[in-house]
C-alpha cells in the first residue's frame, strides 16, 4: 500500500457500520459520525469483557443509531450487515497485550479471521472499508519515528495479529484492487478505556490509594494521544484519506511509563510512594513513535494536551468508578 493516488473528498452522509462500537476508540469513532445529522451509524459488536454498551449511552433513543450483538468472525452476519451500509470502520479486536501472553487464540480468531470476514463482505459488496490498528506492528524504535513504509516486525501476539490483519488488507487492495484503508496509531487514552490497560490501572489505583504497577524499570516510552483526537484523526481519514493508503496517526506527546505514573499520583492526589516496579512483561517494546506527516496532509492535527487530557481522564474515573468495577487489580 505505498502508491499514493489522489486525495479524495468523500461524502459526509451515509450509512457506517462500525464493528466494536461498543468498545474504546471506536465508541468515540461513534460520538464523532452521529454528530452529523446525515450519517446513520450500525454497531456490530460482541461485548467481550472489554466492549459496553454504557460506551454508546448518549446514542440511546436515536433513530440513526443501531446496536447489534454479533461476531465480527461470523460471515453470514457480517456480510448482512456490510450489505446495508455505505461504508465500514473496522475496530474489533482483541488488544491487551498481557492477555494475548497467556493465550492468544482469541487474538488469531477476532484479530487475523475477524479482519478477513469483513475484507470479504467488503469485497464482495464494493464497500470501503478503513481499518483500526496499532503503532506496535513496527515493533520498538530506540530513536526516530516509523513511517508507514517501514517493516512490520511485532514483537507480541497481539501485533503480531493485527500485523497479519494489515497484511490481509494489503493482499485485497493488491488483488482485487479493494479501497480499504488502514490507520495505525500511537497510544490512545482518555473516558472509557477498559481498565485492564495502564492508564486506567495508574487512576483507579491512585484513586482508591493502592499500588501503582509499573513494569521493569518505567523508562519505556510512549507516545500518548488523546482518544477524541484519535477519533478525529479516523474521521480525517474516512472523509479526505486516499483509498488503498495507510496513516500513522501520531502527533501524540512522548513519555516514559514511569512519569505518567507518577504524574497520575499527582492528578489524583496520591503519594508518588505508591508507584511500586513489578516484573517487567515478555517481548516488551521500549520505545513507540510515529511519523504522522502523511496525515497532517489531510488537514489533522491534535488538539488536545496530554496534560489537559491526562487531567480529565483521571477526573473521569474519579467519577466513574461504577463504570470500571474498580477493576483495577493486577
Amino acid at each position: 500500500m505505498t502508491a499514493r493516488g489522489p486525495k479524495v473528498e468523500r461524502s459526509r452522509s451515509g450509512h457506517v457500520l462500525v464493528t466494536g462500537g461498543a468498545g474504546f476508540i471506536a465508541s468515540h469513532v461513534v460520538d464523532l459520525l452521529l454528530s452529523r445529522q446525515d450519517v446513520r451509524v450500525t454497531v456490530l459488536d460482541k461485548l467481550t469483557y472489554a466492549g459496553n454498551v454504557d460506551n454508546l449511552a448518549a446514542h440511546r433513543g436515536d433513530p440513526r443509531h443501531d446496536f447489534v450483538r454479533g461476531d465480527v468472525a461470523d460471515a453470514d452476519q457480517v456480510a448482512r450487515l456490510v450489505t446495508r451500509a455505505t461504508s465500514v470502520v473496522h475496530a474489533a479486536a482483541e488488544t491487551f497485550v498481557d492477555r494475548s501472553i497467556q493465550s492468544s487464540s482469541d487474538f488469531v480468531s477476532s484479530n487475523v479471521l475477524g479482519t478477513q470476514v469483513v475484507l470479504e463482505a467488503c469485497r464482495r459488496a464494493d464497500k470501503p472499508l478503513v481499518v483500526i490498528s496499532t503503532d506496535e506492528v513496527y515493533g520498538s524504535i530506540r530513536h526516530g519515528s516509523f513511517t508507514e513504509e517501514d517493516p512490520l516486525q511485532p514483537n507480541n501476539p497481539y501485533a503480531a495479529t493485527k500485523a497479519g490483519a494489515d497484511l490481509l488488507c494489503r493482499a485485497y487492495r493488491a488483488t482485487y484492487g479493494m479501497p480499504v484503508t488502514i490507520v495505525r496509531g500511537s497510544n490512545a487514552y482518555g473516558p472509557r478505556q477498559h481498565p485492564e490497560k495502564a492508564i486506567p490501572t495508574f487512576a483507579l489505583n491512585a484513586l482508591d490509594g493502592r499500588r501503582v504497577p509499573v513494569y521493569g524499570n518505567g523508562k519505556n516510552r510512549r507516545e500518548w494521544l488523546f482518544v477524541r483526537d484519535f477519533a478525529r484523526a479516523v474521521m480525517a481519514v474516512m472523509d479526505s484519506g486516499r483509498p488503498g493508503e495507510t496513516y500513522n496517526i501520531g502527533g501524540g506527546y512522548e513519555i516514559s511509563n514511569l512519569d505518567v505514573a507518577r504524574e497520575i499520583c499527582r492528578l489524583a492526589g496520591a503519594p508518588e510512594a505508591l508507584v511500586t516496579f513489578v516484573e517487567d512483561r515478555p517481548g516488551h517494546d521500549f520505545r513507540y513513535a510515529l511519523d504522522w506527516s502523511k496525515l497532517a496532509e489531510l488537514g489533522w492535527k491534535p488538539e488536545t494536551r496530554f496534560h489537559d487530557g491526562l487531567r480529565e481522564t483521571v477526573e473521569w474515573y474519579r467519577e466513574h468508578k461504577a463504570w470500571a468495577g474498580r477493576g483495577a487489580k493486577r
